[in-house]
C-alpha cells in the first residue's frame, strides 16, 4: 500500500528535448514554422506582422488598428465576421504589442478551409468603420481614466518612460490626447503600411498535415508581398541617468514601488546568468524578497523581481505595492538583499532549489503545440538560434554562485537604477 506521509523520491530533469521546428518557405517568400506535436484535430495559426509600437508614427496608433481589424471589411460587418468564425466553432483574436503584431486562429482542422477565406479578407480588405472606431475610442478613454486612479498602473507607466525615454517605442504609451487625435485615416495608413500584403511569419502549431499546409500556401502564398513601410529608428544602446521619483496621489491607502534599469536582450552572453539572478533574488514564490518582504516582515501580499524582454532592447525591475506607513521600509529591504548577492555567495542548497525550479517550470511549459510554438516563436522573432532552448539547460547549470556575485555587482548597482514611488512614503 502506498504511504501517502513519504514523499516520492526527488527526481532531477538531466535533458530537454524540444520537438523540431519545420519552416517552409511560400513561394512568395513569406516564411511558415510549423510544430506538429499531438493526435487532438486542433490548429492554431498565427500570421506576425512588424507592426508594434517600434513602427507606429503616433502612440496608439497601432494597438487600435491591431484590435480594429475584427470590426469589418467591404464585404463583412463585425457582427457577420464574429458569427462566421462562431458557426465553426473557431477563435480569432488581434493583439499588439512593443515590437508587433499578431493576428491568431484558433480551430479545428476539418474547417480550416471555409476559416482561411474570412482571415485573407480580414487581413487584405480591413475598412475600420468609423462608427466602431469611435465605440472603441470611448471604451479605451474610459479604461484609461479607470487605470490613472490606480497607483500600480502609474508606476508602471512612469517607470518605463524613464528607463527609455518618453519618445522611445518602449517608452511610451496611450494619453487622452493621443486617443482623442485617432482618426479612420490614421488606421488605413498604418494597416496599409505594416499589415496589408505586407512581410510577415506565420506560426503553424497543432496536428498539422501536408493537406493543412497546402491550404495555406494556396490562401497565402501566392498573392504578391510588397515591401514594408521604413520608419523610424531608434537606438537600443541610449541609458538615462537614473533617478528617484515620487509622485504623491492624495487618498491613496498604498505605495507602489517600482525600481529597475534598462538591461540586456536574449542575445547577451550574460543573459542566463542574470534570469538565474532575477530569480534568487525575485522570480519565484521561493526568492529571497518574497522570505524577507512578505513571510517574515509581512510588509506586502507580494513582491517580485522580473526580466522583461523585448526584441531591441530589456529591463530589470522589482515591483510590489505595499501601505503608504511601509513604503521607506520596503525600499530598505530591497537594497539590503541586492547587497546580500553582492557580497555573499549563493550557498550551493539555495543555488541547486533554484536551478530545479527553473528548469521544471521551463520543462512543465512545453506541454502543448501551442506553448512549444510560443517557445519558437520568441526567438524566431528575435533572430536567435533555433537550438536557443535546447541549451536551456546546460546554460543554466552551467551559472556558478561566483557569476552570481559578479552579475550582481555589474548589474545591480544601486546607483544605477530608477526609483519610482506612486502613493506616499
Amino acid at each position: 500500500m502506498l504511504d501517502r506521509s513519504i514523499s516520492p523520491d526527488f527526481q532531477t530533469i538531466k535533458e530537454i528535448n524540444m520537438p523540431n521546428v519545420k519552416v517552409i518557405d511560400l513561394p512568395n517568400g513569406i516564411p511558415i514554422y510549423i510544430v506538429s506535436v499531438g493526435e487532438q484535430p486542433v490548429i492554431k495559426i498565427e500570421f506576425s506582422f512588424e507592426a508594434g509600437n517600434w513602427q507606429e508614427p503616433d502612440n496608439g496608433i497601432s494597438f487600435f488598428t491591431a484590435k480594429m481589424i475584427l470590426e469589418g471589411t467591404s464585404n463583412h460587418s463585425a457582427s457577420e465576421i464574429s458569427e462566421y468564425f462562431d458557426k465553426f466553432g473557431s477563435f480569432i483574436e488581434s493583439g499588439q504589442g512593443l515590437d508587433r503584431s499578431n493576428f491568431v486562429v484558433y480551430g479545428l482542422k476539418k474547417h480550416l478551409s471555409s476559416l482561411l477565406p474570412m482571415v485573407q479578407e480580414l487581413l487584405n480588405d480591413a475598412i475600420f468603420p468609423e462608427n466602431e472606431l469611435e465605440n472603441f475610442k470611448n471604451i479605451q478613454l474610459q479604461t484609461l481614466r479607470v487605470n490613472f486612479e490606480k497607483t500600480a498602473f502609474i508606476a508602471n507607466k512612469t517607470f518605463r518612460r524613464k528607463v527609455f525615454g518618453q519618445l522611445h517605442p518602449y517608452g511610451n504609451s496611450m494619453s487622452v490626447e493621443a486617443i482623442k487625435g485617432i482618426n479612420q485615416a490614421n488606421l488605413i495608413d498604418f494597416y496599409r503600411n505594416y499589415w496589408q500584403r505586407k512581410p510577415h511569419r506565420i506560426f503553424l502549431s497543432g496536428n498539422i498535415g501536408e493537406k493543412d499546409i497546402k491550404l495555406i500556401e494556396q490562401y497565402f502564398g501566392t498573392q504578391k508581398i510588397g515591401q514594408t513601410f521604413q520608419n523610424k529608428i531608434f537606438s537600443d544602446t541610449t541609458f538615462l541617468k537614473a533617478e528617484n521619483i515620487l509622485i504623491e496621489k492624495e487618498g491613496a491607502m498604498q505605495s507602489s514601488i517600482r525600481m529597475g534599469k534598462q538591461l540586456m536582450t536574449r542575445k547577451h552572453p550574460d543573459f542566463f546568468t542574470m534570469l538565474l539572478l532575477n530569480e534568487v533574488l525575485g522570480g519565484y514564490f521561493g526568492s529571497r524578497l518574497m522570505k524577507n518582504i512578505r513571510e517574515e516582515k509581512g510588509l506586502t501580499y507580494g513582491i517580485s523581481s522580473n526580466l522583461a524582454l523585448f526584441g531591441q532592447a530589456g529591463y530589470f525591475v522589482i515591483g510590489t505595492d505595499v501601505k503608504r506607513e511601509f513604503t521607506q521600509q520596503t525600499i530598505e529591504e530591497i537594497h539590503k538583499e541586492i547587497k546580500i548577492l553582492q557580497t555573499e555567495l549563493v550557498v550551493e542548497s539555495e543555488l541547486e532549489t533554484v536551478k530545479n525550479y527553473m528548469v521544471g517550470s521551463f520543462a512543465g511549459s512545453l506541454n502543448t503545440p501551442f506553448e512549444i510554438m510560443d517557445r519558437y516563436k520568441v526567438i524566431i522573432s528575435e533572430n536567435l538560434p533555433l537550438d536557443f532552448y535546447n541549451n536551456y539547460l546546460p546554460k543554466i547549470q552551467q551559472v556558478s554562485d561566483v557569476m552570481l556575485l559578479e552579475a550582481a555587482n555589474r548589474y545591480l548597482v544601486a546607483d544605477s537604477f530608477f526609483e519610482i514611488v506612486v502613493g506616499g512614503k
